[in-house]
């Protein structure tokens, strides 16, 4: 049983690399497919749109086939698809053919993005401690090596769509290879059944209709709370750069490293925090992460500097880094036999979010200087520090972050 179980933690951190990997390597060829297709920034923004649409569309399509067919089959065919499909906005030859690319691969990434994301809570289940934000650390992986095998097949003259084909046909083996490895429903169900032992005795003075409603409830407000996090983490995609070379005159090139020390410390901030969710329990890294990005961001906003930019969006990645996972987490745990109809709520209106993010502070700047229009994600970090009590469990039993588990 450990044996399968360390294999099915190795398969899902593959998927989660393969996740990042083949979202990367449509990102990286943006502007190469921009220039293609012949369209303007303005109409790709639009187009871009649909890739997010497409995704939640995915999400909560795969989300409720996972907790029905289990994830050794959605998981894969979530790859699969996603491999097939990464080439067709390689292909594109108009805003119409590429409108149609992007909402297909989006609906297929977002199968890939939910499913993998419910295995990956039954394995955290399964091991009886957090192992969910070293999941999302290898997403980010992912997108570097999308990032080096990009560079290296423009540097021989490669065709964006034979890259995007070559990485998407790399995908499908590697979606098919690693399949085995998955947790089958029955094993999924049983660890979730033998874990929950003491939540069955305890829910079993409430009525079924009064359980279901008190976890609806819960899943919604971990919903609110994602979109809340996943608006900041978009809006610094977006908007990091172009505050340093805006806001402080620094040169292009200074600029970029600022998104780069933000996305440095997030990945590193989920390479450490499970060992700090074992040690002080999921709530306390969401609400003091929370609290941390705050700060991190209203540095941004406020400070005159350019030193204090760079510490100002290190730490807001830093707290943002385990928010998400945690909040993932939880909406599988809620209720283990819809752990996927849960993650994909959840996940979906954090993606909303993610792609709001942008957009929202591009419209305050309308109001407000680009700096100021930050304290907007300020207000939005301190909400989900206070917010963070839905995390703790209504019996007050020990968390599962607390419980012994098998070993590294």
């Amino acid at each position: 049983m450990e044996r399968s179980l360390r294999g099915a933690r190795v398969a899902t951190y593959v998927y989660f690399v393969l996740c990042g990997t083949l979202m990367g390597a449509w990102v990286v060829h943006i502007p190469a497919v921009e220039e293609r297709v012949g369209v303007s920034h303005a109409t790709l923004g639009g187009l871009l749109v649909l890739l997010g649409l497409g995704a939640f569309a995915g999400m909560q399509v795969a989300g409720p086939l996972t907790d029905r067919l289990g994830a050794r089959v959605v998981v894969p065919a979530g790859g699969v698809l996603c491999g097939v499909t990464l080439v067709l906005p390689g292909l594109a030859r108009g805003p119409w053919t590429l409108a149609g690319s992007l909402l297909v691969f989006g609906f297929c990434n977002g199968c890939l993005d939910v499913s993998m994301n419910a295995h990956a809570v039954h394995v955290e289940k399964a091991y009886g401690r957090p192992v969910m934000s070293g999941f999302h650390a290898t997403f980010s992986v992912g997108g570097v090596l999308a990032a080096l095998v990009a560079a290296g097949a423009t540097s021989v003259g490669l065709r964006p769509a034979a890259t995007l084909a070559a990485v998407g046909a790399v995908g499908v083996v590697i979606a098919l290879a690693s399949a085995r490895a998955l947790m089958p429903a029955a094993s999924a169900a049983d660890s979730t059944d033998s874990a929950d032992s003491t939540d069955a005795a305890e829910e079993a003075h409430a009525s079924p209709a009064a359980a279901r409603r008190g976890t609806a409830g819960r899943v919604r407000l971990l919903a609110v709370l994602a979109l809340m996090v996943m608006l900041c983490e978009g809006a610094a995609n977006d908007w990091s750069a172009l505050h340093l070379k805006d806001v402080l005159d620094a040169p292009a090139g200074t600029a970029a490293f600022a998104y780069g020390t933000f996305a440095a410390a997030m990945t590193a901030g989920r390479l450490l925090a499970d060992r700090f969710v074992a040690r002080f329990g999921s709530l306390a890294i969401l609400r003091h992460g929370a609290a941390t990005a705050a700060v991190g961001i209203t540095l941004v906003a406020l400070g005159p500097w350019m030193w204090a930019a760079f510490v100002g969006w290190a730490l807001f990645g830093l707290g943002l880094s385990g928010c998400v996972p945690q909040l993932f987490s939880a909406a599988g745990h809620a209720d283990p036999a819809a752990a996927g109809a849960n993650v994909s709520r959840v996940a979906g209106l954090g993606y909303v979010g993610m792609l709001a993010g942008p957009g929202v502070i591009g419209w305050l700047t309308h109001l407000v200087a680009l700096d100021h229009a930050f304290l907007l994600l300020t207000l939005l970090c301190v909400t989900t520090a206070v917010g963070a009590g839905v995390l703790r469990t209504e019996s007050g039993r020990t968390p599962r972050s607390e419980m012994a588990g098998v070993g590294h």
